[in-house]
């Protein structure tokens, strides 16, 4: 489980409020879909989370650990995938997955089932012994997913995880992301396409401008847009709204 209360992160130059007391508890079995715009605040609320950037007030708990009291044991509670696969280039897609494996200290036969497991859903198996500089962005991708996964994290964090991956690797993301949720286990992801979220998600928050606009299931929004048509056209109109409501 994860517990965001009253995050906020001011931008350094601007002033302007990236992310304005934002709360969300993301639950176990549960895929939880994080849906804005560009430049709403998603991937800063998600680097909040996983330690990478500071907030300015607020808690983050991963299974009830404060991340600022005990960062190394929250961190551990979960997997991450960034928006931007980028990688230790120079090393062998092998090497960074050990690499990843020790940060996490999983044993040597645990890591070879998984990466071999994965490895071959996502294919790359072939191309472990190349140099990640060699990948292309998709393939830097899987490897990324591949990576999150090798602690067999409680809690999977996804921002924007179907950028630059193919049809067939991006079913696998999701059959994956339903497995892990079907298991018990905590998934919450980012993306600016309502239709995805709609296709697999249990609840959903919209976030437009840092403030959340809406927070429920998927059948709760679609009660709200049966007068505005999709759900779609409904996303596009809060968003939207917020926007012109903040000019």
């Amino acid at each position: 489980m994860i517990r965001l209360e009253g995050l906020s992160k001011t931008y350094a130059k601007s002033g302007g409020k990236a992310v304005d007391n934002l709360s969300l508890e993301i639950r176990n079995g549960e895929i939880f879909g994080f849906l804005g715009p560009n430049g709403a605040g998603k991937t800063t609320t998600l680097r909040m989370l996983t330690g990478a950037l500071k907030s300015d007030s607020g808690s983050i708990a991963i299974d009830g650990i404060d991340l600022l009291a005990k960062p190394l044991e929250a961190k551990a509670r979960f997997g991450y995938v960034g928006d931007n696969p980028e990688l230790f280039n120079r090393l062998r897609a092998w090497e960074y997955l050990n690499f990843v494996a020790d940060m996490y200290r999983v044993d040597n036969a645990a890591r070879r089932e998984k990466v071999e497991s994965l490895a071959k859903r996502f294919d790359i198996a072939s191309v472990l012994n190349s140099s990640i500089g060699s990948f292309s962005r998709g393939m830097k991708q899987k490897l990324c997913v591949v990576a999150s996964l090798i602690h067999d994290p409680a809690n999977w964090v996804l921002d924007e995880p179907m950028v630059g991956l193919d049809p067939q690797a991006a079913f696998d993301l999701k059959e994956i992301m339903r497995e892990s949720a079907g298991a018990g286990k905590c998934v919450l992801f980012s993306t600016h396409v309502m239709e995805v979220a709609e296709r697999i998600c249990d609840r959903v928050a919209i976030i437009a401008r840092g403030k959340i606009l809406f927070v429920g299931r998927i059948d709760e929004l679609r009660e709200r847009s049966e007068s505005k048509g999709s759900l779609e056209r409904l996303f596009l109109e809060m968003v939207g709204e917020s926007e012109e409501g903040r000019a």
